[in-house]
């Protein structure tokens, strides 16, 4: 009689392709676990380092004072660890300076290669800790040609004559000023003037002196007496410091009044009363000597010291022209002296 009861499968009972396919199930699992275990430690590991060190992009974040000195940051710069970046500014353009010992901004420019002019200006100062923080700016200096115009102040001279009843006054010429035109080299650093020399220098435009006739004449005669040489050029009243200098140096000297208003128009002529003024020829100073250092042999001080340039102006005038009034009538002629 056939047996209806199931048969339960037994280890012993499986066949050779059986042992076959369920060890190829088992280790396509067992793959199958690995790798999902070490994909997940490697996203772990992954996210847990970039959490914690600050990336190669923080080398340009004004916001990371404390970048990393890690392997991020090599390919960055292609430097070693520990390189330090500080901009420099200069004239408003910014460069970045690499270095590894950075203490101060003079270490920084050093490192830059980077050198200051005497003009320069530069801050923070050169002593100033820096960090990669810190901005250093420099302001270059830069040198232009400047020309401005100066008034030159008209002198008022007194002339006597006969033709006008004594004690009577009547304005001969009205007076104007003149023009001095200065070309300067002016250096300017971060918007300063740090010097300004003048370059070039002369009379654009001479004063008019204003003349003031003064009667000397008497009110019942209308007879003129000839006029010396002194009553036609004039008595000049002084104008500033120089002139009055100039004036009563002259008095105490033997020079008259009339000597003085020669010399007052001559030095106004030729240099409006200025120290150093000057011209590409090489004259110089209030009596434009050519050269200027002819004024030496009146003093070492004859670039700067206006009494020792007319010093120097009155020995000339009398040697070569026997007088500052001798001097006057050459200029008169000639536009020169």
């Amino acid at each position: 009689m056939a047996s209806h009861r199931r048969r339960t499968p037994t280890l012993s009972s499986l066949s050779m392709r059986q042992w076959m396919r369920i060890v190829a199930i088992v280790a396509a699992i067992s793959l199958l676990v690995t790798g999902a275990v070490v994909t997940r430690s490697f996203y772990v590991a992954r996210r847990s380092a970039s959490s914690s060190r600050v990336t190669s992009y923080s080398a340009t974040d004004t916001d990371a004072l404390n970048v990393s000195r890690s392997e991020d940051r090599k390919p960055l710069s292609g430097t070693s660890d520990g390189t330090s970046y500080v901009t420099v500014e200069i004239n408003g353009k910014s460069r970045v300076v690499l270095g590894t010992d950075f203490t101060d901004v003079k270490s920084v420019l050093d490192a830059g290669d980077i050198t200051l002019d005497p003009d320069d200006t530069v801050s923070p100062s050169l002593t100033t800790k820096v960090t990669e923080s810190t901005v250093i700016t420099i302001d270059r200096a830069s040198a232009d040609l400047q020309t401005t115009d100066e008034s030159i102040d008209y002198n008022v001279v007194t002339k006597q004559t006969s033709a006008l009843p004594k004690g009577t006054k009547k304005v001969q010429t009205e007076g104007s000023k003149g023009v001095m035109e200065t070309t300067s080299l002016v250096t300017r650093s971060g918007g300063k003037v740090v010097s300004s020399n003048v370059f070039t220098s002369y009379v654009k435009k001479a004063p008019v002196d204003k003349v003031v006739l003064v009667g000397t004449g008497s009110t019942s005669s209308s007879s003129s007496s000839s006029s010396s040489a002194s009553s036609s050029i004039g008595t000049t009243t002084p104008v500033g410091t120089m002139q009055q200098w100039a004036h009563d140096y002259m008095l105490a000297n033997g020079y008259t009044e009339a000597d003085f208003t020669a010399t007052v128009y001559i030095i106004s002529h030729e240099s409006g009363w200025r120290v150093n003024a000057q011209n590409p020829s090489g004259a110089y100073g209030l009596p434009q000597a050519l050269p200027g250092s002819k004024m030496a042999s009146a003093g070492s001080d004859w670039a700067t010291n206006y009494q020792t340039q007319l010093k120097w102006f009155w020995s000339y005038c009398a040697s070569r022209y026997g007088g500052v009034q001798g001097a006057y009538s050459h200029w008169l002629a000639n536009k020169s002296y």
